[in-house]
Order: structure tokens, then sequence, then C-alpha cells
């Protein structure tokens, strides 16, 4: 598979891209990667790392869409940005996937005008993986539809479960619906007729409600919500797990037998640590859209951007594109 990368999407670009993309393509996780962005600055900076001849290609482009910028109308007027010219390539088939660690918004805008949404697909959602007590869990949308209707939320039941089946080889995923309480009438307009919805469609292994603290329970292998609650829900999850490592360090400097404590529990921090890293899970999919766009961390290190190749590269040579346009078109 050749993944199409915006090398200057990150925070730090175009460094993590780089090393991210030699590093792949040394481990075979994936055929080839073609680097979109400046072509100076990356053959200077390819020419310092070692990598298989034919692996690493550059593409040339003279603008970047930052951070900041308003998302669609960067996206729809920086046609020789980074981020616009590698979806290019993937719409003429020079590449098979799309990955960039640039403007949210933006790779949504960018990839709706380039690739399109599946048909009958309503609005394309972004999905994050949280580790869970027991494995993984999709969480569906976190950003990309802050209002949503009931029948936007029942497709990103369908999207997310097609998602766990290809991405994460779940048989049969649990759905469930992030509410203020488990019993059906709970919630707002919104939740209770989405509610009514997933209980009556038998394609969805629809759980009912769960709540806040039912979210990393390992409960369900798919949540679903408006991209409003689901930001919030992401970025609270994310700002605790900081929080309580770092209360978790300073309690192990207070003493000598806390810092004995520490060294001894050092193992298990350290794979807690792994589990928790958003550099061990790559990226997310935007599901919904007529092709493979994957958007990365904008403070993805080298490995994270590593972890975001081998993720799109293993959706690429999935069945899910084929799947959702089958289900929806159909």
């Amino acid at each position: 598979m050749i993944i199409v990368l915006d090398a200057f999407g990150s925070d730090n670009a175009p460094y993590p891209e780089i090393i991210g993309a030699v590093l792949a393509v040394n481990e075979k996780l994936c055929d080839k990667v073609i680097l979109v962005g400046d072509e100076t600055i990356l053959n200077n900076e390819l020419a310092k790392h070692k990598y298989p001849a034919g692996k690493i290609e550059v593409f040339h482009a003279s603008e970047v869409i930052a951070m900041d910028e308003d998302a669609t109308h960067a996206a729809r007027h920086k046609q020789d940005s980074s981020m616009v010219k590698g979806l290019m390539l993937c719409k003429e088939g020079k590449g098979d996937a799309f990955l960039s660690a640039g403007n949210t918004g933006a790779i949504m805008a960018a990839s709706l005008f380039t690739i399109g949404r599946v048909k009958n697909v309503l609005r394309p959602a972004i999905p994050v993986t949280l580790p869970t007590v027991t494995g993984t869990e999709i969480v569906l949308d976190v950003g990309a539809n802050a209002d949503c209707e009931p029948e936007y939320l029942e497709q990103f039941a369908i999207l997310g479960s097609l998602y766990a089946r290809f991405a994460y080889k779940v048989a049969n995923p649990r759905v469930a619906l992030l509410n203020i309480g488990e019993e059906s009438k709970k919630g707002n307009e919104l939740t209770k007729k989405t509610y009514a919805l997933l209980e009556a469609n038998q394609k969805i292994n629809f759980i009912g409600n769960i709540e806040g603290k039912e979210l990393v329970a390992g409960v369900t292998e798919v949540v679903i919500c408006d991209g409003f609650v689901g930001n919030v829900a992401l970025k609270t999850v994310e700002g605790v797990a900081v929080s309580l490592f770092n209360i978790l360090k300073d309690q192990f400097k207070k003493n000598f037998i806390a810092k004995i404590g520490a060294m001894l529990a050092r193992p298990a921090f350290r794979f807690l640590k792994r589990k928790m890293d958003p550099a061990e899970y790559g990226g997310a999919l935007l599901v919904g859209l007529n092709g493979i766009s994957v958007v990365a961390h904008g403070s993805s290190t080298p490995l994270a951007i590593k972890n975001a190749l081998k993720f799109t590269n293993k959706i690429a040579e999935s069945d899910f594109i084929s799947q959702v346009k089958e289900y929806f078109e159909g």
C-alpha cells in the first residue's frame, strides 16, 4: 500500500513526519510513503536518514495549512497546500490512503471537497480509540458534528460497528449511547429519539445507554454521541489521565519508602503509560468518506507517526470502505 503523508501537518513538522516515515518503511509497515510538502526541506532532511531506495517519495507543495486557520476557507483556497495536494494524489489513484497530523477541521473539509462522502451517508464522523479496562473502545463523534439529528447518531452506530469489525476484528461489536442515565427515558430530546432508533435497528447490537463513569469500563466496543459531547468527554479523559500520572509522580517523591514503592511498581506504571499513550494508537479514520483519510494528533512524535502509518496501512488493506459503500449505497 502507498500512504500519502502530509509532511507539514504536525506542530513540529516536518521532523516527526520524516522520521516516522523512515521508521515505517524500515520496519516494512507499508510499501511506500509519499511525503507532501516543501521538496527542498524534505530532501535535505531525508538525506540524513537511511531507508530502502524507492520507499519514500517527495511531492512538492508550496503552502501549509496552519492549526489556527479557518478550516473551510483554508481547505478551499489553499489548493497548493500539503494537505490538499496529498488528498488529490489519493483521488487521482497515486496513493491508497491519506494521513495528516494537521488542522482536524481542515482535514475534514478538504477530504469532503476532494474525495467526498459515501452516497447516503448524512455526516462523516471522527472516531477515536480509547483504552478500557478490558481492551479498546471506539467513541464517535468527537468533534466533526457539534449539532446532530437522531438519524446522524444512528448512522454513527453503523459506521462505528463496521469500524470495530474491520479495524479491531470485533465480530459483533456492542453499541452504547452516551447519556446522563441508563434508563431509556433519560436525557434530552436528541438522546431519547436516538435511543428509539437504535433499539429498533436490528443491524445494530445496541445495549442501551451508558453514563460517563462507564466510558472506559470496557462494557462496550462502540460509544455514540454528538460531536460536542464527544469532544468534551475525550478531553476530560485525557486530562484526568495526565493529572493522575502527575499526582502519583509527586507522591513517589515524598520520602524514601515512597521511592522504593515507585521502583517496585515501575513495570506496572510503564505498561499503564503505554496503554494510555495516544502515540500507540496512531490515528483516527474519518468514517463515512469515499476513501481513507486519517487524522493524527497535532503533537505527534515520530513514534506516533510511525504507528499512524501502520494503522492507515491496515485500514487500506481491509475491506472497510467497500463494506461502508455496500451498506449505505444498498
